[in-house]
């Protein structure tokens, strides 16, 4: 699936909810299904600055695509962590750090979350893009 049709199936995920309490036990739901990160990289390195919560974001470029793991001392914090990995983990660089989030407005995410929550989100979505640059000015530059 590309990025944007994983971001539209979220959109339709979130819509099938009319409630927010239901729309947070799905983020929820979402931060239990997350991949369990290697206790190795639950690191002061990995972690995101930023966050009210403890979130730990771990990126691993494997065959030309960045691997990203994840977790959170937080529930709902680990249900966005969550969706930002489902959508930009197995991606290449380029398609990271040019990406647009628009399921976050679309699904009314950040209206939806306290000052410092909607904080933590902008300070993950920043460091998922700058591992996009990251990587993708390693694998193109000409040293």
């Amino acid at each position: 699936m590309t990025l944007n049709e994983i971001q539209d199936e979220i959109i339709d995920d979130f819509e099938l909810f009319d409630e927010w309490m239901d729309k947070y036990n799905w983020l929820i739901e979402l931060g239990n299904r997350l991949e369990p990160i290697n206790p190795k990289h639950k690191n002061n390195k990995n972690l995101i600055e930023g966050c009210q919560s403890k979130v730990w974001l771990h990126a691993e470029l494997d065959n030309g695509k960045i691997m990203f793991t994840a977790d959170s001392d937080a529930i709902i914090t680990k249900g966005i962590v969550a969706l930002l990995v489902k959508v930009m983990s197995g991606r290449k660089p380029e398609e990271i750090k040019d990406a647009d989030l628009y399921f976050i407005d679309r699904i009314g995410l950040k209206e939806n979350l306290s000052p410092t929550r909607s904080n933590g989100l902008l300070a993950m979505m920043k460091q998922m893009k700058l591992y996009g640059l990251a990587f993708y000015t390693k694998l193109n530059s000409s040293f």
